[in-house]
């Protein structure tokens, strides 16, 4: 079995798809403190000129400095949904497929619970419906796992892989230098990374802004075309 250990990102970028759709197993892992300015509760999309980015994001609750991600919630003291759907109204001006990934968006975002944890997996659940992507996945937190105490960050992936009998583990390049590759071969756990190769696309812009949110490449491109978005990598 291969497994997919992240973060809930806020409607990640292709790769996050990728390493999804490579995976047998996907885990929320959300249990990490919660980091400002990360991908938990943002992502950049077009400005409407298209010649550069911004982001959206979901405004939250205050919280402690240190609290885990699964306990941090949506403000409710703003109507951030519409302000997004709002800021993403550009590009029905220029985007073929427009109208199927803002209806997306809205479905994705308008349900009951404030939680981030909760809006991030159904973001991920609707694209991944949308490319046929299977998207089978377990909260950390819900799993109950008995497992060793990591020592370092490097090594929670390796014990929940050795927990749920994960032969391989698949990780993004960025923290390679965590991982003791021996220490997973010792487990009998094949330390893999994706690399991502992003395709450029048209934008209808003058110049191509690569790795925005999944919205925007799903906002210029078939579901065709971004299966072969998703082919684009190299694993090492």
């Amino acid at each position: 079995m291969k497994v997919g250990i992240m973060q809930p990102y806020f409607f990640p970028y292709i790769g996050y798809f990728q390493l999804i759709n490579l995976v047998d197993k996907w885990i929320v892992f959300d249990t990490p403190q919660y980091i400002r300015h990360g991908w938990i509760n943002r992502n950049r999309i077009l400005k409407p000129d298209g010649n550069d980015w911004q982001y959206i994001n979901i405004p939250l609750k205050k919280h402690e400095r240190e609290e885990v991600i699964n306990k941090i919630e949506a403000s409710e003291a703003e109507d951030w949904k519409s302000k997004m759907i709002n800021q993403l109204g550009h590009y029905k001006k220029k985007a073929p497929y427009f109208y199927k990934t803002i209806e997306l968006v809205k479905e994705s975002i308008n349900i009951p619970s404030s939680n981030i944890v909760d809006i991030n997996i159904s973001t991920m659940k609707h694209v991944c419906e949308y490319l046929n992507i299977t998207f089978d996945f377990e909260v950390y937190s819900k799993m109950n796992l008995t497992h060793e105490t990591p020592e370092n960050a490097g090594e929670w992936a390796l014990y929940i892989s050795k927990a749920i009998g994960a032969k391989t583990y698949i990780n993004p390049p960025g923290g390679r230098e965590i991982f003791d590759k021996e220490k997973y071969e010792s487990a009998g756990i094949d330390l893999q990374f994706i690399e991502s190769k992003l395709l450029p696309y048209s934008q209808k812009n003058e110049s191509f802004i690569a790795g925005l949110s999944i919205i925007d490449l799903m906002m210029f491109n078939s579901k065709d075309e971004i299966a072969d978005h998703l082919k684009s990598f190299q694993l090492t």
